[in-house]
């Protein structure tokens, strides 16, 4: 039918082609409308398992509350039902924006004239199966879009939802009052609730001031939010990552260039590009996956306040970075290995290493081991990052260094098991071997002065001192040739002890002060001479209950004193806080 004369035949056949034409074209569209159905019934099942997720690390939560019992576990209860009330805050945002997605999605049935006003569960006749209710709030309505006649209608989502022309919405509309604001201000709030908390009589505070709406990547994105998110507040650094995700898996170009019939149109808001001319199951599909994104996001929040209480058998909210050579003293040219791990891990999440130098040799039971070769001719620092993944898959990284001695050979080694340094007034082990075969005696001495043997052990004590000490090894062999040694050791002061008593009773009781569990330093005991507690003086490690009136339930108190050393008999100041129960 292009031109020219044609017989009545051709006419005929080209028609035909036409009417073939528009048939395989009417069916390919009603593929594509079919396929819509699937994908709101996949996006449907994937926002209730977000929303079994999130109420499955709420009800771990609460299960642990119900559990713990006796006065020794009231600090962790505290801590339990402060997450809880934080939890049912996002839950209450949660179900504003949910309810008002799903009144526009029924309203666009209504509207269309294809609603069934009761609710009939599995009946494949009809389109709504379960209705939204009050006593399930996160639960968006049971559709069955199958059922749907009228897939390909595109009037009625734009009327209703005020999207009179791609770029004409109306501020007023569903579009905007039901949909767009409710979603926008729910991340907003999102990220406060998760962002501001009180730990361990430290406050964080997370308002934001503004929004991120334009970005050209995830790059910029994140680097907005991260921007967005410390402008004038307080935030927990550790938390910053975990928010930057909640707030940009949430976010959406409000603004952007929309290219529809051949023309390109600038500024196009989100709900004109993703409602004009949409078809009706297009467009219900488009409202499903908000409230998927919205309870996927939930899932992220409580996961995010779940993992800051300490709860099952096993837990951590702290990590360390650790690292460690199989010896302390190599000869040049010889390998060794270095073990790094995380001080604090989940056997279900293994550590990621950036090594600095040497080879990843494999992971196993939570330990990266690296494989290296000595170099240089007295120290080798070892320097690097080892990250693992957080409960919501974020990897966090931290650096870790060490070092080991380098000795050359046919010389000899002299190494410290159980840390790098000397430390002052503390009987510090030392190991030392000589190169070469047949030694038939060997002294060691730290500074000049003779170090004993215990066991396997040399023993050095040392005063303070900036210059550090020097340990010397001088061995003799079968034919009592002398072969002797150095190395150069720094000397650390002996650490302050701390308070180990974390909670009291408000009835009062004894406070005891050391170091650190898990210290190399053993073996040392403190004694309490003298206490502050908030501004009253004590002597001795008791605190009466008339100290402790002022202070509530959950307060945390400062306490500072002197204390002494059982085996020197040295005074040494000490500070820390304990909790009222």
């Amino acid at each position: 039918m292009g031109g020219g004369k044609e017989t009545p035949r051709q006419k005929m056949i080209s028609m035909m082609y036409i009417v073939l034409t528009a048939l395989l074209a009417l069916n390919v569209s009603k593929q594509i409308l079919d396929a819509f159905v699937a994908i709101e019934a996949n996006i449907q099942k994937g926002a209730l398992t977000q929303l079994d997720r999130g109420d499955e690390l709420k009800g771990d939560l609460s299960q642990e509350l119900a559990t713990s019992k006796g006065e020794e576990e009231a600090a962790k209860r505290k801590k339990i039902e402060v997450a809880l009330k934080t939890i049912a805050d996002i839950d209450k945002e949660t179900q504003i924006v949910i309810k008002n997605i799903d009144d526009a999605k029924l309203l666009l049935l209504e509207k269309l004239g294809e609603l069934n006003p009761t609710p009939k569960n599995n009946d494949k006749d009809a389109i709504l199966w379960v209705k939204y209710s009050n006593n399930d709030p996160l639960r968006p309505s049971k559709l069955n879009l199958s059922a749907l006649q009228s897939k390909d209608e595109f009037d009625t989502p734009m009327r209703e939802l005020g999207i009179i022309e791609l770029e004409n919405i109306e501020n007023t509309g569903v579009g905007m009052k039901k949909v767009w604001v409710p979603y926008k201000n729910y991340r907003k709030r999102l990220v406060e609730l998760c962002g501001t908390k009180k730990i361990e009589g430290k406050g964080y505070s997370v308002v934001l001031k503004g929004a991120v709406d334009q970005f050209t990547d995830n790059k910029s994105l994140e680097k907005k939010v991260t921007e967005l998110i410390y402008k004038g507040n307080k935030p927990d650094t550790a938390d910053v990552p975990e928010l930057v995700t909640i707030y940009s898996e949430l976010t959406k170009n409000e603004l952007d260039d929309y290219g529809h019939d051949g023309d390109i149109s600038k500024n196009v808001h989100w709900l004109g590009r993703t409602f004009f001319h949409s078809p009706m199951i297009a467009a219900l599909a488009s409202l499903s996956t908000l409230q998927y994104e919205v309870l996927a996001a939930r899932a992220k929040a409580v996961g995010m306040i779940k993992s800051r209480i300490t709860t099952g058998e096993y837990s951590f909210n702290t990590i360390m970075a650790m690292a460690y050579p199989s010896v302390a003293v190599v000869e040049s040219g010889d390998k060794f290995e270095v073990a790094v791990w995380m001080a604090a891990f989940d056997s279900d999440k293994v550590p990621q290493v950036k090594p600095g130098q040497g080879t990843l040799k494999g992971v196993k039971d939570g330990v990266a081991t690296l494989e290296m070769t000595a170099s240089g001719s007295n120290e080798m620092q070892i320097k690097g990052s080892v990250g693992i993944a957080n409960k919501m898959g974020t990897v966090k990284w931290k650096d870790y260094t060490t070092k080991v001695f380098i000795a050359q050979k046919g010389g000899g080694s002299i190494g410290l098991p159980l840390q790098t340094a000397l430390y002052a007034d503390w009987d510090n082990k030392i190991t030392a071997a000589s190169g070469g075969a047949n030694i038939k005696s060997m002294t060691v001495s730290c500074n000049g002065k003779t170090c004993p043997k215990q066991g396997n052990y040399y023993i050095a004590r040392v005063a303070a001192s900036k210059g550090g000490a020097k340990i010397t090894v001088t061995a003799k062999d079968k034919n009592d040739k002398s072969v002797t040694f150095t190395q150069q050791f720094p000397i650390k002061p002996f650490p302050e002890p701390t308070v180990l008593t974390t909670s009291l009773s408000s009835k009062g009781g004894p406070v005891f002060v050391g170091l650190p569990n898990g210290s190399v330093l053993s073996g040392v005991n403190f004694v309490i001479s003298t206490m502050k507690v908030g501004s009253t003086n004590l002597n001795g490690n008791v605190i009466p209950a008339n100290a402790l009136r002022a202070y509530s339930p959950g307060s945390v108190v400062g306490v500072s004193g002197t204390c002494k050393r059982t085996d020197t008999g040295k005074s040494s100041p000490f500070k820390g806080a304990i909790t009222i129960q």
